[in-house]
């Protein structure tokens, strides 16, 4: 029994350093790519990573994060994700969090285009913005991140309640755009699904607490 117990180990260790290796490696492992299935076990017991709590993960939705039309918001959103795969974020108002690049190659940025009452999010076709750090660490109007390089990452401060769109300045045309709600009790949104594969599907996902009914 012993043995066995010891064998396990060593495969659930072995398949761990696995998916950091491919996901960026090293120091700027942020895992995001689950869920995987230990090699010799079988596929009912598998892990599913997630990214860390207070984490906004971005990426082209072509990379991997996907996409999904939200009728709540009557919105395609995609890029950015506090989980797996791109949905609506939420998060309370004071929350500092970390905006990490998950791109193996691709700079990034996150932009506040605006901020808004409530649905529906209306994107701007073709909004100015700005590659340059803008606001001083603390979301708002005006608000840039500045360049993120692959693997790299930023904080930032959600110090007032509000509902904002944001995007990528490189990439807001190629889908990178997304609904931040700060709000008390807001929490993210449903993920893509099923499994991103490049194209935008149905989903409308949970608003959060006290926001509504249905996102």
């Amino acid at each position: 029994m012993f043995r066995k117990r010891a064998a396990f180990s060593a495969i659930l260790i072995g398949a761990v350093l696995v998916a950091c290796s491919s996901h960026g490696g090293g120091g700027n492992f942020v895992p995001g790519s689950g869920p995987f299935t230990l090699p010799g076990i079988g596929s009912d017991l598998a892990i599913t990573a997630t990214l860390p709590a207070r984490t906004i993960g971005e990426e082209k939705p072509s990379e991997g994060l996907g996409t999904y039309h939200s009728s709540w918001w009557n919105a395609t959103i995609g890029g950015f994700t506090q989980t797996q795969y791109s949905q609506v974020l939420g998060f309370p108002p004071g929350t500092k969090v970390t905006l990490k690049n998950l791109s193996k190659t691709t700079p990034h940025t996150l932009d506040v285009v605006e901020e808004i009452k409530g649905r529906p999010a209306n994107f701007p076709k073709n909004p100015s913005l700005k590659t340059g750090a803008n606001g001083k660490g603390i979301l708002g109007v005006g608000y840039a991140s500045g360049i993120i390089q692959p693997g790299k990452s930023v904080t930032i401060t959600l110090s007032k309640a509000g509902t904002f769109l944001i995007g990528c300045a490189f990439h807001y045309g190629e889908g990178m755009r997304d609904v931040l709600v700060i709000a008390k009790n807001a929490k993210p949104g449903q993920q893509a699904s099923p499994q991103p594969s490049g194209g935008p599907t149905q989903s409308p996902g949970p608003t959060p607490t006290g926001y509504g009914s249905g996102y």
